[in-house]
């Protein structure tokens, strides 16, 4: 740590503020050392992927070649950083039932957060939860936040939506995504006849309402849509993070679920990948 908090934390009088300092400050320590490994790995994986041999980033970065090589397979994976860095932020949403007087949160979404944050801390990402509260009113502009939820229940949450330059969110009778570029619409089986196994969701990363960063989003239509993104997403991140990196982005992903279950079968993406400054 600079040797300017070293001083500071030292100073303190009061032996259990000093050692709650000393605590706090390690913990962000150890996220900051997480985070410039992965950075290191990335920029090596970046550097070869475009032709530059590992002896020649090892002479240039004054590193063994076996160091390089150590650095590539080691440590936090670069495509972590598709979900955020250090700590993230993950929002379900609070739900009124009828007949239930508690708020609740649907078990699709605790499922869906759960394996979400299970994905994260393979990463070595840190992860706090938190839930939208009933009336949709969430702070949007903090770094590193998650946001499972529709525009239903949020009309936060609809104004950040209505910010895509490509999806919106359509109420004709029953929810549907449509592709304002292509004219695609995305319906929902459970809102087809005959009803179909099979679930859409949103995807995407979009600026956040002070414009300082972005907010990683997504939802179903359905609540089996939410638990295909997150299956998606643990197949496949590594190929998203190849393709939008850190990027503002949309997509639709379609989801074929078992009908007993609700648990995804299939998830893959139903649109193109969409990058917001290239549309």
């Amino acid at each position: 740590m600079p040797s300017s908090d070293l001083e500071r934390i030292a100073a303190i009088a009061d032996p259990y503020q000093l050692i709650r300092a000393a605590t706090e400050r390690l913990s962000a320590a150890q996220q900051e050392v997480t985070e410039l490994a992965r950075l290191r790995r990335r920029i090596i994986q970046e550097l070869h992927a475009q032709g530059i041999s590992y002896a020649q980033i090892a002479e240039q970065a004054g590193l063994s070649r076996g160091r390089i090589h150590q650095i590539k397979h080691t440590g936090p994976a670069p495509e972590g950083a598709f979900l955020g860095t250090g700590t993230l932020t993950l929002a379900t949403p609070l739900k009124r039932e009828a007949g239930n007087a508690r708020p609740v949160v649907a078990m699709e979404d605790v499922t869906a957060a759960k394996r979400l944050e299970d994905l994260a801390r393979g990463f070595d990402l840190a992860v706090s939860l938190e839930h939208v509260p009933l009336g949709g009113d969430i702070d949007l502009n903090r770094p590193n936040l998650i946001v499972i939820c529709g525009p239903k229940l949020s009309p936060v949450m609809a104004e950040l939506y209505e910010s895509d330059p490509v999806f919106e969110w359509i109420k004709d009778g029953a929810w549907t995504l449509k592709d304002r570029r292509t004219g695609q619409s995305y319906r929902s089986g459970e809102d087809s006849d005959p009803p179909r196994p099979v679930d859409y969701a949103y995807l995407g990363r979009l600026a956040r309402p002070d414009g300082d960063g972005s907010v990683l989003v997504f939802t179903g239509i359905h609540p089996q849509g939410t638990l295909g993104v997150v299956d998606l997403l643990t197949s496949e991140i590594a190929t998203l993070w190849g393709q939008v990196g850190d990027h503002r982005f949309s997509t639709v992903v379609a989801v074929e679920y078992d009908p007993a279950t609700g648990e995804p079968v299939k998830a893959e993406l139903a649109s193109p990948l969409y990058r917001h400054e290239d549309t």
